[in-house]
């Protein structure tokens, strides 16, 4: 994640104490950094939508061999132990899962923050207040658009409506939600009137996701924005960074360049700003997957980020995470720990390597079937990485 308003703003959020706290740049090279990853968690496949998407290709569906409530408190356990700060709690749909306060107080007593990433049209009033009642951390609603444009990317009439409702119904029991959109062009277009609806519903988190070539993001591909789409959404997001200032935080995913991009800016138009915004973005030092973030399936799969479920380091019905995560049998795990080397093409050869990190090697697998091959979504022209 880039905080765009971080950066910008030097706003002083919750998650910016793991992005840019001092030795997370040190972590990225295989650093015991003292603490464990922030673990995804896909806690059910099952989902009541049918987004054209959609990494884990779920659909209304029981899947076999999820975690019993017995093996994913033993697996809450385990990250305990791991010094796990994080648990976000994904899907599917985790509001389908009937145990899923049960696990969310667990992991409270074992004093790992949970979040959730939801679609949100299961959160009546009465959810609202359990969700708080649990302490919930954050809950991400995802947004697509607004109307129509919401419910033909999440393949269902009026889920709109209740996904609104639920960030309202978060809202009045001062739950902390927030909106998750992401960039493709079926969405760009409406990128503005996302912001307006922040502005106007008083929402106080936003996440502006890059497109993920992983499950039916695969298949609709050719859907993400160009290049020149990208920067331009990014001017926008910068924009209205600015304008919301310390009261929204604004962040961009999946996308590292965004962060090289904000200081290439700041040079041009507030530099005073910008030796702070390149300190911030060497402390972050860039993509953390397989590192400082980790995913762990329905099933208990092991994987370096939720997007990239061709790779399994281990099982944790078989063994703990913090085991599985420590260990270097597995080349993928062992290269994303010090990737520089590995890095091929213009991510190998950008001068901003150091900041970026190679960004996100499951669009580069998508492309080219090389894991260390170049992003193909990096928009940052040869003359602005060096070449």
């Amino acid at each position: 994640m880039v905080s765009v308003t971080k950066l910008l703003c030097d706003g002083n959020w919750f998650g910016d104490g793991l992005r840019y706290s001092q030795g997370a740049s040190a972590a990225k090279n295989g650093v015991n950094s003292g603490r464990g990853p922030v673990v995804v968690w896909n806690c059910t496949r099952t989902c009541n939508l049918n987004c054209k998407h959609c990494y884990s290709n779920s659909e209304n569906k029981k899947y076999e061999g999820e975690l019993t409530t017995l093996e994913a408190k033993k697996f809450i356990r385990d990250l305990a132990e791991f010094n796990v700060p994080v648990l976000l709690i994904s899907g599917g749909e985790p509001l389908l899962r009937e145990d899923l306060l049960e696990l969310i107080d667990f992991a409270n007593l074992h004093k790992i923050r949970s979040t959730i990433s939801t679609n949100g049209t299961m959160i009546d009033k009465a959810m609202a207040k359990k969700l708080k009642a649990c302490q919930v951390g954050y809950v991400g609603i995802s947004l697509d658009g607004i109307g129509a444009q919401h419910d033909a990317f999440r393949g269902q009439k009026g889920s709109f409506d209740k996904a609104i409702a639920g960030i309202r119904n978060c809202l009045e029991v001062e739950q902390k939600v927030g909106v998750r959109f992401t960039i493709s062009k079926d969405t760009l277009h409406q990128l503005e009137d996302i912001f307006y609806l922040i502005k106007t519903e008083k929402i106080p988190r936003a996440c502006f996701y890059h497109l993920v070539y992983s499950g039916r993001g695969k298949e609709i591909m050719e859907e993400d924005v160009s290049h020149e789409e990208s920067r331009g959404a990014m001017e926008l997001i910068m924009k209205y960074a600015l304008e919301l200032g310390e009261t929204t935080e604004i962040l961009t995913v999946d996308n590292h360049a965004d962060g090289i991009y904000l200081y290439l800016k700041a040079v041009e138009r507030y530099p005073q700003k910008a030796e702070k915004i390149l300190d911030l973005l060497r402390t972050n030092g860039g993509n953390r997957s397989g590192i400082a973030i980790g995913n762990v399936d329905h099933r208990g799969f092991v994987h370096p980020d939720q997007f990239t479920p061709m790779h399994t380091f281990g099982n944790v019905k078989e063994e703990s995470f913090g085991s599985i995560w420590s260990s270097s049998r597995n080349p993928i795990l062992a290269g994303l720990k010090d990737r520089k080397a590995l890095l091929k093409g213009r991510c190998g050869q950008c001068k901003w390597l150091e900041m970026c990190n190679g960004n996100f090697r499951a669009r580069a697998e998508a492309v080219t079937d090389d894991f260390w091959e170049s992003d193909p979504a990096c928009y940052l022209r040869d003359d602005e990485i060096g070449l």
